[in-house]
């Protein structure tokens, strides 16, 4: 934190500007030493036409841009040096503020120093990540919910909860000798904490359902050889990417893309026809479909309208009876079938299975355009918060004394602030007894 870091901030390649940024107690003086302008008393917030010289000579002419700490992006002083774009002066610019005494920023190291200075929690830190690598409008208004500060926002109630009953119980232990003080019994505590445990219930049913909208839907394309498996893939993605022929079995091993269909996105995977077969190279993809089967959010079980429900059909019913699955009947130019999600994947007619993929994700499409927990990371530490809870009502139902249970009580309130970058032994005592005026 006490060197200064630089780094190129645009995207590599030719183009009209260039931005290298400088962060650091050092960014004022490496930018006079690179312009041969004293820039140690300009103010913040402030834009300069100059040079980049190197021993006396123009290498290039830019604008530097001023922020004073603790205004800035990182909470130090930063310099933006924007130049003419292009792999050659760019990378010269950024060697000479090497030379001038800075170092090579890590990945994420600006974001980092945000963090650690206080101008972010980790969860905006993680919005700004998701931001810059959104594939699609729901991804991009997540993130940007998530930089204001979402996740904190809807933790802060599950907190302030957890941190009331955590009080009163640190109190009533630690200041037995109080009269004024309430006493928490454990038939006061249990009715609070099944309702803080259902509230974050809900939170991680709705994230989990968001997060999946975000990453797209892992889906497979199931059926027996020949229905129309391949011709289905080629019409969601636009393009011939699996092989179609009149001869059974010619899809033999798993064939993927990812495509977006109305509001969501499907990371489809194509597979072997699911049946008995003597051919071993059949069977290792028939091995691979059913476990791309198992770990599938979705499966698009395809029938062949023109013939009806065939054995081997209901036998792949039976397979996914448990699962998310839309039963789509395929080839509906031969044979139209009332009442069923019928599509012409040869034809590229998929509309009314697009259509019922949006009706069965509807929840989750809602929750991925609200705020909620934005990543895998969030959600399994909201678990452990879940899972801590669940111990602690075990607990008090089982008839343990409220002091007991704070071990698991105080996991808890720890696995939520780490979400946001905040848990710490210190930080939860300063929270607690921040709150009482005790002895006075």
């Amino acid at each position: 934190m006490n060197e200064t870091i630089a780094a190129i901030s645009t995207a590599p390649g030719t183009g009209a500007v260039s931005m290298i940024r400088i962060s650091g107690p050092d960014a004022f003086a490496i930018a006079s030493s690179l312009s041969g302008q004293d820039f140690s008393n300009i103010p913040g917030y402030t834009i300069r036409h100059g040079d980049v010289r190197e021993n006396g000579k123009i290498v290039d002419e830019v604008l530097y841009s001023f922020y004073r700490a603790p205004k800035s992006y990182t909470g130090e002083n930063v310099v933006e040096i924007s130049c003419h774009g292009g792999v050659y002066i760019t990378r010269k610019v950024l060697s000479l503020v090497f030379g001038a005494g800075a170092k090579p920023a890590r990945r994420g190291e600006f974001t980092e120093r945000a963090y650690l200075n206080g101008k972010m929690d980790l969860s905006e830190a993680e919005g700004i990540n998701d931001l810059i690598n959104a594939r699609d409008s729901v991804n991009a208004v997540s993130a940007v919910h998530s930089m204001k500060g979402s996740v904190k926002r809807i933790l802060d109630p599950l907190v302030e909860s957890l941190t009331q009953i955590l009080a009163q119980i640190e109190v009533n232990i630690d200041y037995p000798e109080y009269e004024d003080v309430e006493q928490l019994r454990d038939e006061e505590i249990l009715p609070k904490a099944e309702k803080w445990l259902e509230q974050i219930n809900q939170l991680i049913d709705t994230a989990e359902k968001a997060v999946m909208i975000r990453s797209g839907i892992d889906t497979v394309i199931l059926g027996r050889p020949n229905v129309g498996k391949s011709s289905l893939l080629n019409a969601l993605l636009e393009e011939d990417k699996a092989i179609v022929t009149e001869v059974a079995g010619t899809t033999r091993d798993l064939v993927e893309g990812s495509v977006r269909v109305g509001n969501v996105t499907l990371n489809l995977i194509d597979t072997a026809g699911i049946h008995e077969s003597s051919d071993r190279i059949e069977q290792m993809g028939i091995e691979r479909s059913l476990k791309a089967l198992k770990e599938a959010d979705l499966v698009i079980l395809v029938l062949d309208s023109s013939q009806g429900i065939t054995e081997e059909d209901r036998k792949l019913m039976e397979l996914v009876k448990d699962q998310e699955y839309i039963q789509v009947y395929n080839k509906a130019d031969l044979n139209q079938i009332p009442g069923t999600v019928s599509i012409s994947a040869k034809n590229h007619e998929i509309q009314p299975l697009i259509e019922e993929i949006e009706k069965r994700f509807a929840e989750g499409i809602a929750a991925a355009g609200s705020d909620t927990l934005n990543n895998e990371r969030q959600i399994g530490l909201a678990i452990q918060a879940e899972e801590a809870m669940s111990a602690a009502i075990s607990e008090l139902k089982e008839g343990a004394e409220p002091d007991l249970v704070t071990i698991d009580l105080q996991k808890a309130w720890e696995s939520l602030k780490e979400i946001t970058g905040e848990a710490g032994r210190e930080n939860f005592l300063d929270e607690i007894f921040s709150r009482f005026c005790l002895g006075k």
